[in-house]
């Protein structure tokens, strides 16, 4: 469906989907973005975070290989009923999907081998094998423990595809590179937040609009043991409104932001628990 006439967009179905923001201090607070291939139908030519759409039974088949939440207290955090873990899989196996990052190790105490790793991603993202056939191989934990829910976006009616996507944040691994997969990602950068939206108001960067919102969110933390601190404290969700600019354009705004209080609730729904510990 490459042509907007040939789908009707209400009928457009809305997939759970997870997101994964990595921060580091280098030695300033970056985070991790991607560049996405122009060809791919969401997002094709953004810069983003690395995430992607919740497969079914990840929540059910991997919770005997995560360390640090079950589905109970995963899906307690969302507020679901069930089915929470899935997004942190989702979040983890698409970080070792775009990114070559694996947030977890290896259950005999045996440090993960880069070439193998490398091996079974290269398999992973051919179709070849699945995650948890490679969690299985690799004899791995995952660590959902140091993965920390942060947002909740919706796309809007419109696109050829619709998430409700959950962003997390996380850290990256240690002794781990960042290797983007050349299919779907064809780039990726450390950038500090303050020097991405720099580039996005010059036109250099493209982003959607939940990922600007969040870049702008993490500008205002000083550190990466800031904004993961934040991200475990869990603080109560904000919902987001639209403020419009002169030129036409819209911002995302969050309380306490210039114009949030007229702003419009129905551009753009997103919830927001990312902010400095008050």
């Amino acid at each position: 469906m490459n042509d907007k006439a040939d789908y009707d967009p209400a009928a457009v179905p809305i997939r759970p989907a997870a997101t994964v923001m990595i921060v580091a201090d280098r030695p300033d607070l970056q985070v991790l973005m991607i560049e996405r291939n122009a060809s791919m139908v969401f997002a094709g030519g953004m810069w983003v975070f690395p995430g992607g759409a919740v497969d079914p039974g990840e929540a059910d088949e991997f919770e005997a290989y995560c360390d640090g939440l079950d589905d109970i207290a995963a899906s307690e955090v969302l507020g679901v009923e069930s089915g929470g873990l899935a997004y942190w899989v989702a979040a983890l196996r698409e970080n070792l999907e775009e990114a070559g990052l694996l947030l977890g190790w290896r259950r005999d105490g045996v440090a993960l081998d880069a070439a193998t790793l490398r091996r079974d991603r290269e398999r992973l993202n051919a179709g070849e094998l699945t995650f948890l056939e490679l969690v299985r191989r690799q004899g791995l934990t995952l660590d959902t423990g140091a993965v920390h829910y942060v947002s909740h976006w919706i796309t809007p009616l419109g696109p050829p595809r619709r998430f409700s996507a959950r962003f997390f944040v996380s850290s990256p691994p240690a002794g781990q590179d960042v290797q983007h997969d050349e299919s779907e990602t064809v780039g990726w950068a450390w950038m500090s937040p303050k020097r991405a939206l720099e580039q996005f108001e010059r036109g250099e960067m493209v982003m959607m609009t939940p990922t600007v919102r969040m870049l702008r969110c993490l500008a205002w933390f000083d550190s990466a043991a800031d904004v993961l601190a934040a991200g475990r404290a869990r603080q109560p969700d904000e919902q987001c409104r639209v403020r419009y600019e002169a030129d036409g354009s819209y911002t995302v705004v969050l309380p306490g932001d210039r114009g949030y209080e007229e702003g419009d609730r129905t551009r753009e729904t997103g919830w927001v628990r990312l902010r400095p510990i008050s």
